[in-house]
């Protein structure tokens, strides 16, 4: 299976093949993680398969997560073994076989503040989760916790307070790109026959009586509007799933709650460890995540009923953050050291609990209504399960035998070749004139695929130049947002194929025009589109900077859509 690229011709060639009036099997609703993942699902069993975003892959809840695969060290201790093991097996599954280049492995120390008792419960909680792991047949290749004295500790952490511990306890987790793993579920997706399109709005839904046969959609950049037929339609819109399902009349017998986590990004060299770190709040946990010449430190757990769109973080948020991470810090952090900030919204399955950090991460698959499945709930670790149980769904109302899922065998785009690649970077550096460290770097976002981009500078060898304004993207990177991972405006690069957005002090800014002029020959803009695009990105950061001085998510939120969304002039 050769990888195909979402170009604008096959975006183009996505919507046509969809409007043509030919029933497919099944229409998903929604490009973030879980749709991407049900496309992918259902293409490879043999359906006729066509995937919608409104937006851009992954521009919600799957862009915005603590970019972790994680089985949920802290379920454990709700005795939710089930869900546990079963993330644990999708982590070995993602770092072993569907996604290596994008997986990888983080260790985590976890800081002990009282003597005896805490080693041997965390020490015990740890080791069920190890085996756990290992007992699911995909924990080969993580290394198992160590137990370590405070010394130990301070060695690995230098920055932390001698009073912030006695001990400590280190195991290993895993972490990915969020967004990049989403856009290639639906790049692989579309590899395998889908049909997908993004920036495409599911504005309505066909019915025969009772039954749903389809849906009535609107392309964003073009403003044309049309009907796209399928035996099964598959509502996988996180967040906005109880929005989509009252476009039907039918809410359902469960109710998706949003609750807003947010992310903040601060420089390497503020923090001088070399491990992560998980500590205990009084709500529930924080990380302190290693990303490249960064940390992520979040995440924060509020009920959020204002725009789904583009949460937003406040001043309070900000503060929260910082006061718990300096609780254990030797120099604290201030607003001066952070260069980004995000927020996300989860898709929760509302319970009695009014506390969010209470909510079940279980997913839910129903019938809302004949020929409409919906997938809600759960977790990004086990994204590939919720997809498998939404097309099993689908697959149990079509006509004859369709096939059992077979996404656990199907690597993704860039996975297969990439460890024989990552052996060959050396000698790729030097047939490439690039540094060995540039190599390692495009390997561990394209795969095998690097040699795609590669082929751009060879072609170009001004797109092998770094991006003006950032220090670890190429020009070509920008380039090839575009002709083959689907991205159709600047924010696409910038925030998802990128994360320029959240990983420069300026927000992007400065990248802005170099990356807006990149896109136009592969995107058809003239000036005026550049200039519009620029603007329009710039407008967003000046809305989020401005949202995040702001004391309470209502003043944040009004700040925030001060900002309009950018689509193509029609």
């Amino acid at each position: 299976m050769g990888a195909v690229a979402l170009s604008p011709q096959a975006r183009t060639e996505a919507i046509e093949a969809m409007a043509d009036g030919r029933e497919l099997d099944v229409l998903v609703i929604g490009g973030g993680v879980v749709g991407s993942g049900s496309a992918l699902d259902a293409a490879t069993r043999g359906l006729t398969t066509g995937l919608l975003e409104a937006r851009d892959f992954a521009s919600g809840t799957s862009s915005r997560s603590s970019k972790l695969m994680h089985g949920g060290l802290r379920y454990l201790e709700m005795l939710d073994f089930r869900l546990v093991h079963e993330a644990l097996q999708e982590r070995g599954l993602l770092l072993q076989r569907l996604a290596p280049h994008l997986v990888k492995p983080v260790p985590f120390l976890y800081p002990l503040q009282h003597r005896w008792w805490e080693r041997f419960y965390a020490g015990a909680g740890v080791a069920l989760y190890d085996a756990m792991a290992f007992s699911s047949g995909h924990g080969g290749g993580m290394p198992i916790h160590k137990h370590l004295t405070r010394r130990g500790a301070m060695r690995l952490v230098p920055s932390l307070k001698k009073s912030a511990l006695v001990g400590a306890l280190q195991y290993y987790d895993a972490q990915v790109d969020d967004a990049r793993h989403t856009m290639e579920l639906a790049r692989t997706a579309a590899s395998y026959g889908a049909h997908v399109a993004n920036r495409v709005k599911v504005t309505g839904f066909l019915r025969q009586g009772e039954r749903v046969t389809g849906v009535q959609a609107k392309d964003l950049e073009s403003g044309r509007e049309f009907e796209v037929r399928a035996k099964q339609v598959v509502n996988a819109t996180g967040v906005w799933t109880d929005d989509t399902q009252g476009m039907v009349g039918e809410r359902g017998q469960y109710h998706v709650r949003a609750s807003k986590g947010v992310h903040l990004v601060v420089p390497k060299d503020r923090i001088q460890s070399s491990t992560g770190m998980i500590l205990r709040t009084e709500k529930s946990v924080l990380f302190i995540i290693p990303w490249g010449r960064h940390w992520l430190i979040g995440t924060t757990d509020t009920d959020w009923n204002l725009d789904k769109a583009h949460p937003a973080a406040t001043s309070k948020d900000i503060e929260y953050l910082l006061d718990h991470v300096n609780a254990v810090l030797t120099t604290p952090l201030t607003r001066e050291d952070v260069e980004g900030v995000y927020a996300g919204l989860r898709p929760l399955l509302a319970g009695e609990s009014e506390s969010t950090s209470k909510l079940s991460r279980e997913h839910v698959v129903a019938h809302a209504a004949p020929g409409l499945v919906v997938v809600a709930g759960g977790k990004y670790t086990t994204y590939r399960v919720m997809a498998k149980d939404a097309i099993d769904a689908a697959a149990n109302a079509l006509d004859g035998r369709v096939p059992k899922s077979v996404t656990k065998n199907t690597p993704l785009v860039g996975a297969d070749g990439y460890h024989a690649m990552w052996n060959q970077r050396h000698l790729i550096a030097q047939r490439s004139g690039l540094h060995v460290a540039r190599i390692e770097h495009l390997l561990n976002r394209y795969g095998a695929l690097i040699d795609e981009v590669l082929d751009l500078v060879a072609a170009d060898p001004s797109l092998g130049e770094q991006l003006p304004g950032t220090q670890d993207y190429l020009k070509a990177e920008i380039v090839y947002g575009a002709t083959n991972e689907g991205a159709r405006h600047l924010d696409d690069v910038l925030a998802r194929r990128t994360r320029i957005s959240i990983e420069a002090w300026d927000r992007g800014v400065e990248a802005a025009e170099a990356a807006a002029r990149l896109l136009a020959p592969v995107l058809g803009w003239d000036e005026a589109t550049i200039e519009r695009e620029v603007s329009f990105y710039k407008q967003r950061v000046q809305s989020e900077r401005d949202s995040q001085e702001q004391p309470d998510d209502e003043s944040a939120d009004k700040v925030r859509l001060g900002a309009p969304d950018i689509v193509s002039p029609t």
